[in-house]
């Protein structure tokens, strides 16, 4: 073989390229990659803005403007995180979304002081975010891998019931766990696993797309479809900034504060399970640093156009564990559908319209992926005593107090709110049992981007 064919043979696509977020597949394949974490993110995307709708008693043009301003604003806050602005950004494939994990505390808020003074406690929480990943390389050794994997296994644990409760219709919805929901959501799911097995290269890394392609169909074939809101839906629109404006209150700032810090050690998890799951090595100073900060960025940007925080979303974790393709790239395109979405609401209608059943189909396998990850990244320290009492803890913890909510419904205020989240005392015991028992905290592998230094001949690498 000529140094020409050896070239070429060495850019061929292979898992080993896929593995490099700089890595770019073609634009046939690309596409559809990006538009397949879109589908898998969207549901949970525009599901908080329904919520607080009907908590600030929305109209329905008013539930359609939330909804078209959290898709625009997930786009811009994903290409922050794969282009980077700065120091701003990971530049992985991590896609932003509305979170989940503020909703605890701001669906009172919104009850008690209204939509703009969550927005203005949104603002200030982001911007301390930007402040905490500033300073994250100065603390990264809080976060040892026993500690991230703890969190990431916790999301993933956490979000097992979301995906049942997708596939069983929807929680409210009039024909939860039918017969028909539960069959539907076990066609995606076949049809997901069936596609991993048995396709190759591409068709392979769209597993999850042709599950959801495969089920939106179906559900289109037995009329479970309603396009009523897509006709509704206007062909144009440019989201409005400050369309509610903002109060700050005290108390909402200090409640959407504390649960800022939780959103950023989950993505914390989040940026390691995609590079331990997908790039097979741990994450760097600069992507961590630069992740939370864009974090804080798409929070506070968020507020100003009138949705909810942002954070990197989980499910797309499990995603890229599931296909291996880390490309940020795929994700960039991704962005630019969702701003597309964001700009011309019939096009994310047309999503929108896709039963709850065919998600939660999906969900259970791209929700049990982001647990695997956390059990990869705990796998990364030894598993002495040590941390498998720290695990026992967290985890009890973690799992036990969102089962028995009479517990935090004894505390009074935000502490019984952050008690039945489950994953804020998991974190906190994790870390503090991380730092104060006896013995060596589990560490990370070297950082690729340290260099190791060896003593003279004879002697060991040094730690």
């Amino acid at each position: 073989m000529n140094d020409t064919e050896q070239a070429a043979s060495q850019t061929k696509p292979s898992r080993t390229i896929n593995q490099n977020p700089d890595a770019m597949p073609p634009l046939g394949k690309a596409i559809p990659l990006g538009l397949q974490h879109i589908m898998a993110m969207f549901a949970g995307n525009v599901t908080p803005p329904i919520i607080i709708a009907g908590v600030i008693g929305a109209s329905a043009g008013e539930q359609i403007f939330l909804i078209q301003v959290a898709l625009f604003v997930a786009g811009v806050s994903t290409l922050i995180q794969t282009i980077g602005v700065g120091p701003f950004g990971a530049r992985l494939p991590i896609v932003q979304g509305t979170s989940f994990g503020f909703l605890p505390v701001a669906l009172p808020l919104a009850k008690a002081f209204g939509l703009p003074a969550v927005l203005g406690a949104s603002f200030v929480a982001g911007l301390l975010q930007v402040v905490l990943g500033a300073f994250l390389k100065k603390i990264r050794h809080w976060f040892s891998p026993v500690v991230t994997g703890i969190v990431v296994l916790l999301i993933g644990i956490t979000l097992m019931p979301v995906g049942l409760n997708y596939a069983a219709g929807g929680v409210g919805s009039d024909d939860f766990a039918s017969p028909t929901n539960l069959a539907l959501a076990f066609f995606v799911l076949i049809v997901t696993i069936s596609v991993h097995q048995l396709g190759r290269g591409f068709i392979k890394a769209s597993s999850i797309l042709f599950g959801l392609a495969a089920g939106y169909l179906v559900a289109i074939a037995l009329g479970m479809v309603d396009f009523t809101n897509l006709a509704n839906a206007a062909w144009f629109s440019v989201p409005k900034p400050l369309e509610y404006g903002m109060q700050f209150s005290m108390t909402a700032i200090v409640g959407m504060t504390l649960i800022m810090f939780v959103v950023g050690l989950e993505t914390i998890g989040n940026i390691s399970a995609i590079t331990t799951g997908g790039a097979g090595r741990p994450a760097r100073d600069k992507e961590l640093s630069g992740g939370v900060m864009a974090d804080g960025v798409a929070t506070s940007f968020a507020a100003v156009f009138n949705t909810l925080p942002n954070t990197a979303y989980a499910q797309n974790v499990g995603l890229i564990t599931l296909t291996g393709v880390v490309s940020r790239h795929v994700v960039t395109i991704g962005g630019l559908l969702l701003i597309a979405m964001g700009l011309f609401p019939k096009l994310g209608g047309l999503v929108a319209a896709m039963p709850h059943a065919v998600l939660g189909g999906a969900g259970i396998v791209m929700f049990g992926m982001i647990a695997s990850a956390g059990l990869k990244i705990i796998q990364e320290c030894e598993l002495d005593q040590r941390a498998m009492l720290i695990i026992a803890v967290a985890l009890s913890l973690g799992i036990g107090l969102p089962a028995v909510e009479a517990i935090s419904e004894t505390m009074p205020g935000q502490a019984g709110l952050l008690l039945k989240s489950g994953l804020v005392p998991a974190a906190v015991a994790a870390l503090a049992l991380d730092a104060i028992l006896p013995g060596k905290p589990g560490r990370q592998k070297p950082n690729p981007e340290e260099p190791v230094m060896t003593k003279s001949k004879g002697a060991e690498a040094n730690p």
